[in-house]
């Protein structure tokens, strides 16, 4: 079955037959379930967004019930851990969130309106991306990866992180996605920038060089850059492949010195795309719930255990899909 067959919205009779028939709450993982009384729940139930918020449940066999009662168009768990969650009042710590969506790469290899195998494989390799960084850079360990129906959230528990406020979320995001040309001082080896309770080391330009490198990949001569003439993509294009090499400098002495730094300038706003940053610096923000169905493209949002091998369309596509006519 091809993927455009399979990205159609679920009607709401498809809907209550992936509730009554598959979903399973032991679907939803343990991050969840164990901490169901502190979490905020919210619900879609018209696909008009959710508008059913603040809901609790001091059970997950009550949560079990609603949902498979309801059906709901989506639903949705806080990163917020509160004392008291129907009122989002008393929070305690969020998850340090990251969310890439297919649909809204700056660079898509695909010229799709929505999301496809192409654009979805795309976000998937930024993901493992973000993951190495956030490893090896930041030392973080407790790592969750979600597919959400349309690209991946990242959410990590690493205590230090689920404290930090909104401020150093927002560094750490600017960071991880290379979306600031690094200053100089950044080079000295061995030195850490504190962000309160928490550090980035001052290897930033590696990272901006894996992040740029990969924009300058995969440029085309349709995408609109700030501040960059059409000859200037097109010579950025042109000697692009030299950096599969590495070859930074003859690029440099390529594009010229103050071309090449426009041309810089630009990709590190691009990058901002990468991920949707509001989510990332939002403590209160809501994610959908790993289990639940994606209703706008009819797939599973689901925990993936090994995002390497990987693929929503194999793994995360409901029982329905495939008896559609």
């Amino acid at each position: 079955m091809e993927s455009e067959h399979l990205l159609k919205p679920a009607t709401p009779e498809e809907r209550r037959r992936y509730y009554r028939e598959e979903w399973n709450m032991k679907d939803i993982p343990e991050f969840i379930s164990n901490s169901v009384i502190r979490r905020e729940f919210g619900f879609d139930h018209m696909g008009r967004g959710p508008n059913d918020r603040y809901r609790v449940f001091r059970s997950m066999d009550l949560l079990r019930k609603f949902i498979r009662y309801r059906a709901p168009f989506a639903a949705y768990s806080s990163v917020a851990f509160y004392e008291k969650p129907q009122r989002r009042d008393g929070w305690i710590k969020s998850e340090l969130v990251f969310d890439v969506d297919a649909k809204d790469i700056p660079l898509r290899d695909c010229g799709c309106e929505g999301v496809c195998e192409i654009c979805l494989n795309q976000a998937r390799e930024i993901v493992c991306s973000l993951i190495d960084t956030l490893k090896g850079d930041l030392g973080l360990k407790e790592l969750h990866i979600i597919y959400s129906g349309r690209g991946y959230h990242i959410r990590i528990f690493d205590e230090p992180a689920m404290g930090m406020d909104s401020d150093v979320r927002g560094q750490i995001v600017q960071y991880i996605i290379g979306s600031e040309l690094p200053r100089n001082e950044y080079a000295s080896e061995g030195v850490t920038y504190k962000l309160e309770h928490f550090s980035i080391p001052f290897g930033y330009p590696q990272v901006f060089t894996d992040r740029a490198r990969y924009a300058f990949m995969h440029l085309k001569e349709d995408i609109e850059l700030d501040e960059v003439n059409q000859k200037l993509l097109k010579d950025a294009i042109k000697n692009k492949m030299l950096l599969e090499d590495n070859q930074w400098g003859l690029f440099r002495t390529k594009i010229g010195p103050q071309r090449y730094q426009k041309l810089t300038k630009s990709i590190a706003s691009l990058n901002m795309g990468l991920v949707d940053a509001k989510v990332s610096i939002d403590l209160k923000r809501i994610l959908r719930l790993p289990s639940s169905l994606h209703s706008m493209v009819s797939m599973k949002c689901m925990e993936v255990k090994d995002i390497g091998n990987f693929d929503p369309f194999e793994d995360a596509v409901p029982k329905f899909v495939y008896e559609r006519k």
